[in-house]
């Protein structure tokens, strides 16, 4: 995806799906879920979207729920159980996958990159987190922004350094109020893990939101992601 000395008018972002909560989860859901909040962007972005490397065992249920559970591949960043479960709010010593993860990314960006920005939901947004505590830390250069939907700090204690120094990069933060899955407080608590986060709290829940309150942040966020490219090419 060149988006870059020849197209300053777009962007280029690189989307990465949450776990399975109640459904199959993957790149492919992830962009059919997304549909009003790429429309706010077609002219702004162009999404590139990529499923987790690591599969997610069936979930046990019956009948009905567990077709519901268990259709499509479901795919996540990493467990923090050695038998493959993940619990956001588990403390674990365990990020079994993360190194499979972090070498998926580094070789899209290679084969697909360059990339402006980066999109990360649920466990993708903390996967986004951590991706950024690299980039911060060891001087790599994959995004210049990123946005973080219903995103929280690992809990998985070999990624604490990733967290160890703030993100200097903009980054936008949208959560809801009543979401269930990853609760407020969390995306809330990853905030301090970033310098002058643009934060955009939503009276929903567990989605990507694209009504008109966040469309004017979106917009305004992506202008100046656009202006910023302009002036260094």
């Amino acid at each position: 995806m060149d988006t870059g000395e020849d197209n300053c008018n777009v962007l280029g972002l690189l989307c990465g799906q949450n776990q399975r909560t109640q459904e199959g989860q993957n790149a492919q859901a992830f962009r059919e879920k997304t549909g009003a909040f790429r429309k706010i962007l077609k002219k702004k972005a162009e999404l590139e979207f990529i499923s987790a490397p690591n599969r997610v065992p069936p979930l046990e249920t019956t009948g009905e729920d567990a077709e519901l559970a268990n259709e499509g591949d479901s795919m996540g960043w990493w467990f923090s159980r050695q038998d493959d479960c993940y619990h956001a709010q588990e403390l674990s010593d365990c990020c079994k996958g993360y190194d499979q993860s972090l070498k998926l990314v580094q070789e899209t960006i290679k084969e697909k990159g360059p990339f402006d920005g980066v999109l990360g939901f649920s466990q993708g947004a903390a996967m986004v987190s951590l991706l950024l505590g690299v980039q911060e830390q060891q001087s790599e250069k994959w995004f210049d922004f990123a946005i973080l939907v219903a995103g929280f700090k690992s809990r998985s204690s070999p990624h604490d350094v990733l967290y160890s120094k703030k993100i200097s990069i903009p980054t936008l933060h949208v959560f809801g109020d009543t979401d269930k899955v990853i609760p407020k407080e969390m995306s809330e608590d990853l905030l301090q893990y970033f310098e002058d986060p643009v934060v955009v709290q939503h009276p929903g829940g567990h989605f990507v939101p694209a009504a008109g309150p966040q469309k004017k942040v979106y917009l305004e966020f992506f202008d100046k992601m656009l202006k910023k490219k302009a002036q260094v090419s």
